[in-house]
């Protein structure tokens, strides 16, 4: 098999020429995902996604908690030890003499502005570095100007900080906000069609998901925003769950602003995200502080928070390389190998109820949302770390007092460490809930189910 043929080439070329010791130095590095990545260039991803020697070179590449598995990767994700490193490799070279070399790394910063840039296709210019999701969208849902009666059209989906932050607006300026339902999964028309229906003249603004938080369900942003710009409406796209886990370009999307947390998809470490503002669309936000009027037409005013770790950014660097180094491509195939293989597995069982869209052309990645029908998902997901010390999230209805939507799914959501074994375990757990039931957990009061972070 060229997967055999790969992994005794690469130890014998690697291992031979530098030595024992050398090898396994490189192994937290960039140069074995490198290798790998070359020899398997002439495959498509789809191959690469099922050759478990190639993704075993990935998996060795993180340090792990393997009597867990985590299946909740669409919370935070573990960092490449290659980005953890350089965090506090910078941590220690600006506490070395911190007024000096603070400004330099903060300096450096723009490489990988331009690096992020160029892998996700805008203009540098475009590009602002935060600190993750939450503060990007809310950068430009706060600095947007609205006033009393203009409306924001969003969903009862959309994630719960996100919508706290346009209920802050609508009690403190009398903006409207209208909250839109949607079943799931949905099609692209439908939600398309539920956007367009609901325009008035007072609508300001579109804000919706890139994909979910909670089902994966895919929005078709292009369409969205095109019909929003002929319209004179502001688009604001959540993208904390879509950058790093599947290719595209920003600049396609063609929506104003583009949020994302970099600590899920990116394997950034965490404390970074960014804010994508189309160069036209710049003026148009104020910072969250205050910054001169001469960079009123300036990405960077976004990034105006006073003094903060700059070793953290730094990281960003290596996390981006180690993506790089995968393949944006191969690294989506992958993920959405794993996501089928146990949701393939479990679809066969009636019971089991599978709430995101898995055909072509693809709509799900590496998050997926199921249910077991007449039972509680918060005792299924005990049941499955009690017994299986398996990690998932349980998704139950929304926030009061909008509690509207009546879902409950467990959110699984792999990862590129995530191995075959640890699928197949998930399988057999959920069988085993299946056939034998789960013990009852007692149900948390209203409104005191956890959130997940999104910072």
């Amino acid at each position: 098999m060229r997967s055999e043929t790969w992994s005794r080439r690469a130890f014998l070329r690697m291992g031979g020429a530098l030595g024992t010791a050398a090898f396994a130095a490189k192994a937290a590095g960039l140069e074995r995902i490198t290798a790998a990545s070359q020899a398997v260039a002439d495959r498509s991803p789809g191959e690469v996604a099922k050759d478990e020697f190639f993704w075993r070179e990935i998996q060795t590449a993180f340090k792990l908690d393997r009597t867990l598995i985590n299946l909740n990767n669409g919370f935070t994700s573990p960092t490449p030890r290659v980005a953890l490193e350089a965090v506090w490799r910078y941590m220690d070279m600006i506490n070395m003499l911190p007024v000096h070399y603070q400004g330099q790394v903060a300096a450096n910063i723009q490489t990988i502005r331009l690096r992020m840039a160029a892998e996700f296709g805008c203009d540098p210019e475009e590009m602002a570095l935060t600190r993750g999701a939450s503060e990007s969208l809310q950068i430009v849902q706060n600095g947007i100007d609205l006033k009393a009666g203009d409306e924001v059209i969003t969903t009862e989906q959309d994630y719960p900080r996100m919508l706290t932050t346009w209920d802050q607006r609508m009690r403190r300026e009398g903006i409207k906000v209208t909250r839109l339902q949607f079943p799931v999964p949905a099609t692209q028309d439908d939600l398309y069609q539920r956007f367009e229906k609901a325009i008035t003249p007072k609508t300001k603004v579109f804000h919706f998901c890139h994909t979910t938080n909670l089902t994966a369900q895919l929005f078709p942003v292009q369409r969205l925003s095109r019909l929003a710009r002929a319209k004179g409406i502001v688009t604001i796209v959540d993208g904390a769950h879509a950058l790093g886990q599947f290719p595209f370009k920003l600049r396609d999307l063609e929506c104003d602003a583009y949020g994302v947390s970099l600590h899920k998809w990116l394997l950034a470490p965490i404390g970074n995200g960014c804010l994508y503002v189309r160069r036209e669309s710049i003026p148009k936000f104020w910072p969250l502080q205050a910054a001169p009027e001469q960079q009123d037409n300036d990405i960077r005013k976004f990034e105006a928070i006073g003094t903060h770790p700059w070793a953290i950014r730094a990281g960003l660097g290596e996390a981006l390389a180690f993506h790089q180094a995968i393949g944006a491509e191969r690294k989506a195939a992958r993920l959405r190998y794993l996501t089928l293989r146990w949701a393939n597995a479990l679809k066969v069982y009636p019971r089991i109820k599978i709430l995101s869209n898995l055909g072509e052309p693809a709509e799900t990645w590496a998050v997926a949302a199921v249910t077991i029908e007449e039972m509680d998902v918060r005792s299924l997901a005990r049941f499955l770390m009690t017994k299986y010390r398996i990690v998932v999230v349980p998704l139950v209805g929304g926030a009061p007092p909008n509690q509207v939507f009546d879902y409950q799914c467990l959110r699984v959501s792999p990862n590129v460490y995530t191995t075959l074994e640890e699928i197949d375990t998930f399988v057999m757990a959920m069988e085993d809930a299946l056939k034998n039931g789960v013990p009852t957990v007692p149900s948390p009061a209203a409104g005191s189910e956890p959130q997940e972070g999104q910072d």
